[in-house]
C-alpha cells in the first residue's frame, strides 16, 4: 500500500523577521493539500531580545550556545512570541494549527548535549525514537498542522534549546515509517548558493561527495553545514526527498519534481 505524502517544512531566516513575507509563506503552506508539519526557528529575534537585555549571543559552527539567561530568552521568543504568532496567522489562512514545544504532550524528549570540545550549555540532542509519533499522527488525522518551536525537555523538568533544522529532520525520520515524507528547508535564499552574493548561482543538486568538496573549498560553511548534515541523515533514515530553497516559492518546492531550489541526494 502506498504511503500518504507528508510534508515537513522548516522555516527560518529573514522570512520570520518580515511580517509581509511570513504571511505570504504561511498562506502557501496552508494551500498544501497533504498532511503537513511546520518547524520554525527565530534566532534573529532571540538575538535582538538578548541585545536589549545586555546578553551576548554566542554562535559556534552555526549553533547557539545557551546558558541559563539565554535559555529564558529562547523559550520566550521561540515557544511563545514566534510560535503563537505563526499559529494565529495560519488560523487566518484557514489552516487549523496547534503550537507545540517538545515538552507539550511529551512529544519530543531530549538529552543534554555532553561537553566535549565545545560546551553548548543547555542544548539538547534528539533522536527519532524520542518522538511521540502516535500523538502527532492523531493531530494530523484531525487535519490540524502541528507547529513546532525548537524547544524540548529532558523528562527531568529541564527545557533545552534544540537546533530547528535538527527537529525538522528528526520528525521527518520518525514519521517516515508511516508516511512518504518530504522534508523542505525554506529560508530567504533561492537554494544553496555557490556564490552567496549571487542568487542565480544555485547548486541544484548536492550529493555526499560534492558536499565534502564544497565544505573543503569554503563554498558551503557556517549554518549551512549542519543543515545539510541533517538532510543527509534524513535521507539515510528513509525520508524520500530533501529540498532547500526560497520559502516564498514553497509551492514550487512542493512539486514533484521540485521546480526550484536545491535537491539533496546520495
Amino acid at each position: 500500500m502506498n504511503k500518504q505524502t507528508l510534508f515537513v517544512v522548516k522555516i527560518g531566516g529573514n522570512v520570520i523577521d518580515n511580517s509581509h513575507d511570513l504571511a505570504i509563506f504561511l498562506a502557501q503552506f496552508a494551500q498544501i493539500p497533504n498532511p503537513k508539519i511546520l518547524v520554525h526557528g527565530g534566532g534573529k529575534i532571540a538575538t535582538e531580545f538578548s541585545k536589549q537585555l545586555g546578553i551576548e549571543a554566542v554562535m559556534i559552527n552555526g549553533r547557539r550556545v545557551t546558558d541559563e539567561a539565554m535559555l529564558k530568552i529562547v523559550v520566550m521568543v521561540y515557544a511563545g512570541l514566534v510560535n503563537k504568532n505563526i499559529v494565529a496567522l495560519l488560523q487566518k489562512a484557514n489552516q487549523n494549527a496547534i503550537g507545540l514545544s517538545g515538552a507539550d504532550a511529551n512529544v519530543i524528549q531530549a538529552t543534554r548535549r555532553p561537553v566535549q570540545e565545545i560546551d553548548y550549555g543547555l542544548v539538547g540532542d534528539i533522536s527519532p525514537e524520542s518522538v511521540n509519533t502516535a500523538f502527532i499522527k492523531t493531530i494530523l488525522a484531525q487535519h490540524i498542522s502541528p507547529v513546532f518551536s525548537p524547544i524540548a525537555h529532558d523528562a527531568q523538568g529541564q527545557l533545552l534549546n534544540i537546533n530547528a533544522d535538527t527537529i525538522a529532520a528528526c520528525l521527518a525520520k520518525a514519521l517516515s515509517r508511516d508516511y512518504a515524507v518530504r522534508l523542505i528547508y525554506g529560508f530567504e535564499k533561492t537554494g544553496v548558493l555557490e556564490n552567496p552574493k549571487d542568487d542565480n548561482s544555485v547548486i541544484h543538486r548536492i550529493n555526499a561527495q560534492n558536499f565534502e568538496t564544497y565544505k573543503q573549498s569554503g563554498v558551503i560553511s557556517g549554518g549551512m553545514i549542519p543543515k545539510l548534515e541533517n538532510a543527509f541523515d534524513a535521507l539515510e533514515a528513509g525520508v524520500g526527498l530533501v529540498q532547500i530553497g526560497d520559502a516564498l516559492q514553497l509551492l514550487s518546492l512542493c512539486q514533484n519534481p521540485p521546480a526550484s531550489g536545491t535537491t539533496i541526494s546520495f
